[in-house]
């Protein structure tokens, strides 16, 4: 984890403009650097960097004596570039992961170089020698990266959106600040005044490919059949493997643990996994909510049962309201599920960052997309319906969950790892049959509950625990965290205020006094910047008017 920041072709001073360095410095509290490239005065890095891999070699932007017209930022993690290494015999002359990069582009280019990534990754890179910057993410956008680009020809690259808003230039209006694709790289020249022009954006891995990387991935050919027996098998043996690739690290790791399905498999898979590897440190696992929170007691459950060293972290109302506007602020979006879930994530990463030294954070998010596990995918009309949904909800994760989970965590310089967006274990659970990844005996992502049955990893009553609605499982049974929210912005937002929603906010008009002051915290930030969400996300398949399950007829007829 760590915070990228780069500007090309800017005619502006430096001192003008490294101001919006300091923007993310929250990403990288351990070290930061700024300069421009040799031979390139308007050519710009800054980097602040969270160590976890290769302390004392692992500064950015990453330059190499073998290739010294190559400048590498990347914020994440490769997690085989060891294996690649040997693959390919590379001579490496540190240890840090994002090396890689640097010996494959030398190699074979930039499309066969994000081809043979297996991690999560935004990068950018500078090849001096051809006058060419490279720009680049992950699969589903687990590491942030926008970009800035004006008709004059000023690019500006950072990892949160934060870190653009005031670049300056010399354009009329005010240029567009756009979130880089995931799965994508895209190609730029870099012309004699250092001006830069757009060449070409690719797609080089989608959720349900077959990664390029796996012919080095140390796994045995797995069977191929759809047997039942066959099936769960590869489920397990995948799953596992994804959470120990990313054990990689030289700093504590910790869990997430709400008591649910995913996060309670990612937890005890990692607490397995911690010993086998002779961890030199008890794991920490960490549940957040109030009092008499369901959350907190099944997470209770699910710690004695692996033997973590578990934290309990409860917040009340008051304190949950009170940090809407620093959510808000970090989140960069006013969607108002991804509002709603952020706020007691937030608060725990506080936790973890002020009274603990966990830093890599494990966690189950990708697992509901996956696996068809929300509410709603009981009212899918079929299971090739149920099907496309999975995979628009993975393709739109950067927006939502991903991007909650990134913010909250690097809000307070936490590394996030997410175990189930792992690309082979994504790729092979989207190749199986539609029919056997639909909710079966009214339960959701039974298929992943059943692979697990009988391994003892976890209590029956937890494997098998059904999905709980956020707003239930943080709170109380009896004042859930949905009505919370309610209760304090009735008082925030008048009728007549939301009667005219549609004028003051014509794009992406709220419905709900929630969202309308949602909106209006953001655009207090960020003014005229609601481009950033594209639409709200919504459950389909049930005419709801608020994204929360707890108000769909489906969810209080299965409680």
């Amino acid at each position: 984890m760590c915070g990228i920041w780069a500007l090309f072709g800017s005619d502006e001073s430096f001192d003008v403009q490294c101001s919006n360095i300091m923007k993310v410095a929250h990403r990288g509290p351990d070290a930061f650097r700024f300069g421009n490239v040799d031979g390139f005065t308007k050519c710009w890095f800054g980097f602040h960097r969270l160590e976890i891999v290769d302390q004392f070699c692992g500064m950015q932007p990453l330059r190499l004596k073998k290739f010294p017209h190559l400048w590498l930022c990347c914020n994440g993690e490769i997690y085989n570039h060891q294996r690649v290494k040997k693959h390919f015999k590379f001579d490496f002359q540190t240890e840090v992961d994002g090396e890689i990069i640097i010996h494959l582009y030398q190699m074979c280019g930039i499309e066969q170089m994000t081809r043979m990534l297996d991690g999560v990754f935004a990068f950018i890179l500078l090849d001096t020698a051809n006058r060419k910057v490279f720009l680049g993410r992950d699969t589903y956008g687990v590491r942030p990266m926008f970009k800035l680009h004006t008709d004059d020809g000023v690019l500006a690259v950072c990892s949160e959106a934060k870190g653009l808003i005031n670049i300056g230039h010399s354009m009329s209006t005010t240029p567009r600040i756009t979130q880089f694709p995931p799965g994508h790289y895209e190609v730029f020249d870099i012309k004699e005044d250092q001006k830069v022009t757009f060449v070409e954006r690719s797609r080089f891995h989608s959720c349900k490919d077959e990664p390029l990387h796996t012919m080095c991935d140390g796994l045995p050919k797995l069977p191929t059949d759809f047997q039942l027996v066959t099936v769960k098998s590869n489920i397990r043996i995948l799953l596992e493997n994804a959470v120990r690739k990313r054990l990689m690290a030289h700093r504590r790791i910790g869990c997430l643990l709400s008591g649910g399905l995913d996060s309670s498999l990612v937890a005890a898979l990692l607490l397995k996994l911690s010993h086998e590897d002779n961890f030199q440190y008890p794991v920490q696992t960490f549940a957040i909510g109030t009092a008499d929170s369901p959350d907190v007691c099944a997470a209770r459950k699910v710690a004695a049962h692996i033997g973590s060293e578990h934290h309990e972290v409860l917040f009340t109302p008051e304190e949950g309201i009170k940090a809407i506007e620093e959510v808000i602020f970090s989140l960069e979006t006013y969607d108002i599920t991804t509002v709603r879930a952020s706020i007691a994530m937030y608060l725990v990463s506080k936790y973890i960052k002020e009274k603990t030294d966990s830093v890599v954070i494990f966690s189950g998010e990708g697992s509901d997309e996956l696996t068809q596990g929300y509410i709603y995918f009981h009212k899918a009309p079929s299971p090739k319906e149920a099907a496309e949904d999975s995979e628009r909800l993975l393709n739109e994760l950067y927006m939502f969950d991903v991007l909650r989970a990134d913010r909250t965590t690097a809000a307070h310089g936490l590394e996030l790892r997410a175990p189930f967006l792992d690309h082979r274990f994504a790729a092979y659970y989207l190749s199986l049959p539609e029919e056997l990844r639909v909710p079966k005996n009214g339960i959701e992502k039974h298929l992943l509950r059943e692979a697990f049955n009988d391994t003892a990893l976890l209590p029956q009553e937890i494997l098998w625990r059904r999905k709980e609605a956020f707003s239930d499982g943080v709170c109380s049974d009896k004042r859930s965290w949905y009505s919370v929210l309610q209760e304090h912005i009735e008082s925030q937002v008048k009728d007549d205020q939301l009667e005219k929603a549609a004028e003051r906010f014509p794009f992406n008009e709220p419905k709900t006094k929630e969202g309308y002051f949602y909106r209006q915290v953001f655009e207090k930030f960020y003014p005229g910047r609601a481009e950033w969400l594209t639409h709200y996300w919504m459950p389909k398949w049930v005419n709801a008017t608020d994204p929360s399950a707890r108000t769909l007829p489906i969810y209080k007829q299965e409680k």
